[in-house]
């Protein structure tokens, strides 16, 4: 994958959201950004309480702070913070997030790893976006 210079990379999962700047010309190379406040929600996108039939507490609270990770995406979007935004993010985050993105970040919306990488060093990660 091709990442401009300057691009904005979200790196999350279900608890922790680690933000980098690339900061390299023709290969990625990542900035840690410092890290964000995160309201996170007290339920996803369901909004409903734990019963058999609905998710339990700890998928709720994912699900929660996956949308207040795209409520603070989304603020930055409109403000101008970056012009371009990777996310990559465990496979069920991401489709959380992608429930809650609005239309100005879409539009500044890169690319898409759908994998859990919150725990790596910014070296695996840049070798993650190499390999998509």
């Amino acid at each position: 994958m091709i990442l401009p210079k300057g691009a904005t990379v979200a790196v999350v999962d279900g608890e922790k959201l680690v933000m980098f700047k690339n900061t390299g010309e023709h290969e990625p190379q990542l900035s840690a950004l410092p890290p964000p406040a995160i309201d996170a929600k007290g339920a996803g996108s369901t909004g409903h309480q734990s019963s058999a039939a609905n998710p339990d507490n700890s998928t709720q609270a994912e699900d929660g702070y996956a949308a207040g990770v795209a409520e603070m995406l989304n603020a930055q979007a409109l403000s101008g913070a970056f012009d371009h935004l990777l996310v990559i993010a465990a496979p069920k985050t991401l489709g959380e997030l992608r429930k809650h993105w609005g239309k100005p970040l879409q539009a500044k919306l890169v690319g898409e790893i759908a994998k859990d990488l919150t725990g790596q060093t910014a070296d695996q990660i840049v070798t993650a976006i190499d390999k998509a």
